[in-house]
């Protein structure tokens, strides 16, 4: 038996894996919430050593087929040096490292309320779009109809929308999530997207009478002058239901999710479909708890003109960035939070203004695109003596670290939330254990459950792609409440009772906003 052939590789692996497994827990990393647990994080490519690896590819300039030819004698671990400490110390930056205690977190963490066993994916859903935000969209398209009428002459095929038919809007809507189309409209076809079990609830013709006028604000006010005008209320509402819901972990994210095109679409939808899509003209940027995958906070960043806060300064101006990362942490402070981020947001000077705050981080370095100001330039610079995987060099300065580490290529790190004394260390399948500081291990497990989360959710958003900029931040901002709905679905008593998958849950959601009685899933 091949079973048995491979039983001395096998154990091995499986006792690397259960090694894994021990230390996510001590990291707060908790694979229960989305039922599937990788065995590799290969799909992380800060964790490939590959030459095909993102990370390795934007800092190494040496050759990535020289594994440990030439390596530095003594193996992995710190690096042994001699190179001159003047430009670090007038810094402030030394050698001498010390153990830094961890900050300490005493509030827990997870759902604040206990939902009932027969608790529905709307009661779920609805913590987040209750009644009255819907009854506003109702009242606010109303409105938003009848001023359009008085402008541009009177539609005699409108009728004033009901809570019913805006709840069974919304449900044709999120019905795209599940069952991927280029077009809503397609519901009503008699093509291979088309569903008749519910195309029935509304005709087509209502359905987009109520896309046209649909709206969250009808007008503006005088006093207003945010871009996100008509918007901007129900992302303070969905804010609101996201903080009295869950709290988060100690250990949270700061990233842009996936929320790009629908690879199906792209891949069947012709030339002249792409060219007549626009661009987004905005940044979707989130915290999030990496223990669950529950998004705490969404900030949206809109492309406005050529001003200094414009989406186009981003690309170029890191302390923009800066902006997203305060912006994302105002509702922080004081909390001793953990927060992982990427190049673009880590920066010594940040980290220092958030560590006032009670905020500490972590953060992936990268001369590109980080701000490395008040950095030594000698850390900053790939050594030119070859080394092998695993080996380090720390600098401290005061309860800054900076951390250069060895995988195939440089990676370099900022934190203040871990010791640098303290090990820790990479498992792979094939490449065993590869030491490295706990800052790194941190880091590394983080972000590869950010990486799960992407990959098992964003397939779940909402594929209606309308022009207007404040109705494809409503849809995502939907899509991002569903998921999180499912979030705290699973982490209730009432999942052990019906256990929805994601597909099935939205599934249930669409149904029940239709207003359909046949409720039950296929299993």
């Amino acid at each position: 038996m091949a079973e048995g052939g491979g039983g001395p590789a096998r154990r091995k692996a499986l006792s690397l894996l259960e090694a894994a497994r021990s230390r996510y827990e001590s990291l707060q990393i908790s694979d229960d919430v989305f039922g599937e647990s990788g065995q590799d994080s290969s799909g992380n490519p800060f964790y490939s050593t590959s030459a095909d690896s993102r990370s390795a590819a934007s800092s190494q300039d040496e050759d990535d087929d020289e594994e440990d030819q030439g390596a530095v004698p003594g193996g992995p671990g710190p690096m042994e040096e001699e190179e001159e400490e003047e430009e670090a110390e007038r810094g402030g930056w030394t050698r001498s490292l010390r153990d830094v205690p961890p900050p300490h977190f005493k509030d827990g963490s997870g759902p604040t309320r206990k939902m009932p066993l027969t608790a529905s994916a709307m009661d779920f859903f609805q913590l987040f779009v209750p009644d009255n935000v819907l009854k506003n969209m109702v009242v606010q398209t109303n409105m938003y109809a009848k001023k359009y009428q008085e402008r541009f002459g009177s539609d005699d095929a409108w009728i004033d929308v009901t809570l019913t038919e805006m709840k069974a809007f919304l449900g044709y809507m999120i019905s795209t999530s599940i069952h991927h189309c280029e077009s809503v409209l397609s519901i009503w076809s008699s093509g291979f997207y088309s569903n008749k079990s519910i195309a029935l609830i509304m005709t087509q013709s209502r359905f987009e009478k109520i896309l046209k006028y649909f709206h969250i604000v009808a007008f503006r006010s005088s006093q207003t002058t945010h871009s996100l005008y008509k918007i901007q209320p129900f992302l303070d509402s969905l804010q609101n239901g996201f903080d009295s819901a869950f709290r988060p972990s100690q250990a949270q994210v700061l990233h842009e999710p996936l929320i790009d095109e629908d690879p199906v679409f792209i891949a069947t939808c012709t030339e002249r479909e792409l060219r007549k899509r626009k661009k987004r003209k905005f940044s979707l940027w989130v915290r999030q708890c990496s223990s669950t995958g529950f998004i705490c906070q969404i900030y949206v960043h809109l492309k406005e003109g050529s001003g200094a806060d414009g989406l186009d300064a981003l690309k170029n101006k890191p302390q923009l960035h800066s902006m997203v990362a305060k912006s994302l942490c105002q509702n922080a402070s004081g909390k001793n939070y953990i927060i992982f981020t990427g190049p673009s947001i880590t920066s010594l000077n940040l980290f220092e203004e958030f560590e006032k705050q009670g905020i500490y981080c972590c953060g992936l370095l990268s001369t590109r695109k980080s701000d490395c100001t008040g950095l030594p330039p000698s850390m900053l610079n790939n050594s030119a003596t070859p080394q092998s995987r695993g080996q380090y060099r720390i600098r401290m300065k005061g309860n800054m670290s900076l951390i250069c580490w060895y995988n195939k290529g440089h990676f370099r790190f900022l934190t203040n939330a871990y010791s640098p004394v303290q090990q820790g260390v990479i498992i792979k399948r094939k490449s065993g254990e590869i030491p490295c500081p706990l800052a790194v291990e941190a880091f590394a497990a983080h972000l590869s459950y950010i990486c799960k989360y992407d990959d098992k959710y964003s397939k779940y958003f909402i594929s209606h792609k309308p022009n207007k900029t404040w109705q494809q931040v409503f849809w995502f901002a939907i899509s991002i409440a569903i998921n999180n709905a499912y979030i705290l679905y699973k982490m209730s008593e009432a999942y052990h009772v019906t256990r929805y998958s994601r597909a099935q849950f939205g599934e249930r959601l669409v149904k029940e906003l239709l207003g359909l009685e046949d409720t039950s899933p296929t299993h």
